[in-house]
């Protein structure tokens, strides 16, 4: 299968001529190469990185690396290509040949996301974090993120609230202890220290995706703490069903609380872009 292919219309149409297989060459000193400052991923395999050495020393580098000119000192900033330079180097190589085009700072984050998505190389936390990046810098909204990147919107808005948990859950994500699907029940839970001690306790005991949403939804339903009111506590078993029901539907933490007079329901929400979501389930049609 050609890297073009491979890569998919996502990143050709961010550098269609530099995937082309005629397109213009120049070798690069690689100590002239500077990391791309808007690269979201930051752990590298290095198992895979010395296969790749190996293989350069064998068959030499077969794809071009796209830089871009980083002002006038004659350096340039990797666009595409980190593994393939990091394995270069690894493999005793000076220089790398590389196709030379100019991007700004939107399209030097967009392709190297583009390109790790692609690859299926960034774990949950990069991905999410280029996500909010992405919105947050260049005022992407999720439904143009969605549309650039070929992914659904709910997709980039699970993602996304992924990084409302606590540090400690986000570390067990980054580092592939926990999966997306494991983690994202958590934020139905509340309290950060609980939070930790159920993804503590997936961990442990190797719970599967289904069965951290039964825990947690069983957690967020018991007492927390002593003292608490016993209006925090729903005890009516068809309100308790219509509570994990609606916080099924809406993914996130819902509390039906009754009163002598009817009751509220309080629906929790981590942060804009996952309200902007809630509101899109709540209001299909728009405001």
């Amino acid at each position: 299968m050609s890297e073009k292919r491979r890569l998919g219309k996502g990143l050709g149409a961010l550098i269609p001529d530099a995937l082309e297989a005629d397109a213009e060459k120049s070798e690069i000193a690689l100590d002239r190469i500077k990391q791309n400052p808007y690269q979201p991923r930051v752990n590298f395999d290095q198992k895979k990185l010395d296969e790749l050495a190996l293989s350069i020393r064998e068959h030499g580098v077969l794809q071009a690396v796209v830089l871009c000119p980083a002002g006038s000192g004659g350096d340039y900033f990797l666009v595409a290509g980190e593994r393939r330079c990091r394995a270069a180097k690894l493999a005793g190589l000076k220089s790398i040949p590389a196709i030379i085009r100019g991007y700004d700072n939107k399209e030097l984050l967009e392709i190297a996301l583009i390109e790790n998505l692609q690859r299926e190389d960034l774990n949950p936390v990069e991905e999410a974090t280029a996500y909010q990046r992405l919105m947050k810098e260049y005022n992407y909204t999720q439904e143009e993120l969605a549309r650039r990147l070929s992914k659904s919107r709910p997709a980039i808005a699970n993602s996304v609230r992924l990084l409302a948990l606590p540090e400690k859950v986000l570390e067990l994500l980054a580092h592939g202890q926990l999966t997306a699907g494991q983690a994202r029940p958590l934020l139905a839970v509340s309290g950060q220290t609980q939070q930790e001690e159920i993804a503590q306790k997936i961990v442990e005991e190797g719970l599967t995706a289904r069965d951290a949403e039964k825990y947690s939804e069983r957690a967020a339903h018991k007492k927390k703490k002593r003292g608490e009111a016993r209006a925090e506590i729903t005890e009516d078993p068809l309100i308790a069903e219509l509570q994990l029901q609606i916080q099924r539907r809406l993914g996130t933490k819902v509390k039906i609380r009754l009163s002598k007079n009817g009751g509220t329901i309080e629906i929790h929400y981590y942060g804009d872009e996952d309200l902007e979501r809630l509101i899109a389930k709540l209001l299909p049609e728009g405001i």
